[in-house]
């Protein structure tokens, strides 16, 4: 099966009311091109689940000031005013999750876990609507998985099977991401034959990924 597909088509795979994972921190390992394509796009009444917003003009803040987001499920927000207007003027609803339950709820989507379970935010606001357990005298909230329709991931080096390496801080929220969604599109900033990748440095085999977008010289 031949994974690599162009832009155009790949944006056909987000629908009006999907929800989508994009990797990244503050822009870092983004799918930049993939973001600009689905600005162009339009497509609206999405759920985000992101790590940030990054910046107004950079990631998926672009798509955040375009108003493409329903909701949004994320660590932070502050490097993004237009994200917190918008919740403020509650014309789109952001949850707040602290950044290693983030990570973990995501984690658990992936490997097929119920949920988990943190010390993390008991007796904040963090704690409201949600599950407590008292193990061996610690009290403890039930985070559950978060999944996604489509992922949407950048990769340093990927092979036409979709094998994956990062660089260094671009890996982020990536490999998560990788494993937590019904179709997973990778873009790719080299893209090189099956054979030329170091096994050992491969985060994210291709199993994982349907779709490879990018690379080109």
């Amino acid at each position: 099966m031949n994974k690599s597909i162009s832009i155009e088509e790949a944006v056909t795979h987000v629908q009006d009311g999907m929800t989508i994972m994009v990797g990244g921190f503050l822009g870092c390992g983004s799918p930049q091109k993939l973001i600009d394509a689905l600005v162009e796009k339009g497509v609206k009444d999405l759920t985000l689940i992101c790590n940030d917003t990054a910046f107004p003009d950079a990631g998926v803040g672009k798509m955040v000031v375009n108003k493409q987001f329903k909701k949004i499920i994320t660590s932070h927000i502050g490097t993004n005013p237009e994200t917190g207007r918008q919740m403020n003027e509650k014309e789109t609803e952001v949850d707040l999750v602290p950044q290693g339950s983030l990570a973990e709820k995501i984690r658990a989507a992936g490997a097929g876990l119920g949920g988990i379970l943190t010390p993390t935010g008991v007796g904040t606001e963090v704690e409201k609507g949600k599950e407590k357990m008292v193990l061996n005298g610690k009290t403890y909230l039930l985070e559950l998985p978060l999944k996604a329709d489509v992922a949407l991931i950048f990769g340093h080096k990927v092979d036409e099977k979709g094998n994956i390496c990062y660089k260094d801080a671009a890996r982020n929220f990536n490999p998560l991401m990788a494993t937590a969604a019904d179709v997973v599109i990778v873009e790719a900033e080299h893209l090189v034959a099956v054979g030329e990748l170091d096994p050992n440095e491969v985060m994210t085999p291709g199993i994982f990924v349907n779709y490879i977008v990018g690379g080109e010289k």
